[in-house]
């Protein structure tokens, strides 16, 4: 998508971030994407020999470049989760790749990025109770269905209750928006949501997946918050997990606004907050 190309280039511009601030990830490995996804699927995708029906689920023509990115954004959170255990915060540009199942893909996505890094800290002591705050317009119905009976990871999806997918699966915590839930309501929520969360779950790790697809403008989208509103959550976010002293890995997750222009500002705003606490 064009975004990817764009959002850095803004944010350099703007001096927001500098060039040696971005790094290209190394892909995932086979063992840490098995972790969370069936070995038959990983195989089967990384052939090419999804049948016709699950390429059709999935909503992209299926390519070598295609599964090669999707092993790269997953590489790249799994630094990125690295990197915020040291600096208390790290963006992936892409990522937020939440409808991706165990042994399917769907709704462009592949590979689940922040399940696989979620995983791996898990796996190697990292982190012992992760948090996947999903503030995208859509449930994240693959992570749910990942870490359904994993303690150790607590999925939270705030979602239009109306959007896709229509068949949600069951989350840790499913806050379901109604349609046209503006600036107002939503924060007030989330600002009531947040520090119980935090209080009752205890994490020593935060995946956040910030997707801007909850504006009023966007095409996929039924909520209707303004940019500003949108800005305050994500400062909202990143203040009260700072003040708790929680790193933070972040995906970019969806954006389908008809003016790339309000795409790229929504996703710069999650950077400029976090730049004022972090960077």
């Amino acid at each position: 998508m064009e975004k990817y190309e764009l959002l850095p280039q803004q944010l350099m511009l703007e001096g927001t971030c500098k060039k040696e601030d971005f790094f290209e990830p190394v892909p995932a490995n086979i063992e840490q994407v098995t972790r969370v996804h069936d070995s038959n699927y990983v195989a089967q995708l990384s052939n090419l020999d999804l049948t016709k029906s699950e390429i059709r689920k999935i909503g992209f023509p299926l390519s070598k470049d295609l599964v090669e990115r999707e092993f790269t954004i997953a590489g790249g959170t799994i630094s990125g989760s690295e990197k915020a255990l040291e600096t208390g915060i790290a963006m992936n540009i892409a990522g937020g790749t939440h409808h991706a199942f165990p042994s399917h893909g769907e709704a462009f996505c592949l590979l689940n990025d922040q399940a696989i890094a979620a995983q791996y800290l898990i796996d190697t002591n990292k982190a012992k109770q992760i948090l996947i705050l999903d503030l995208d317009v859509h449930q994240g119905n693959g992570t749910a269905a990942i870490f359904k009976k994993n303690t150790s990871i607590y999925t939270c999806s705030v979602h239009g209750a109306k959007n896709y997918p229509f068949r949600k699966e069951q989350s840790d915590l499913d806050i379901g928006l109604e349609d046209q839930t503006a600036d107002k309501d939503y924060l007030e929520k989330l600002k009531k949501l947040l520090p119980q969360l935090l209080h009752q779950i205890k994490p020593d790790f935060i995946f956040y997946l910030c997707g801007v697809d909850i504006l009023g403008t966007d095409k996929l989208g039924r909520l209707n918050l303004s940019l500003e509103g949108c800005r305050s959550r994500d400062q909202l976010v990143f203040e009260t997990c700072r003040q708790r002293g929680i790193p933070m890995q972040c995906s970019m997750g969806g954006g389908y606004s008809k003016d790339i222009n309000i795409i790229v500002e929504a996703h710069a705003n999650t950077y400029r907050e976090a730049a004022k606490l972090y960077f």
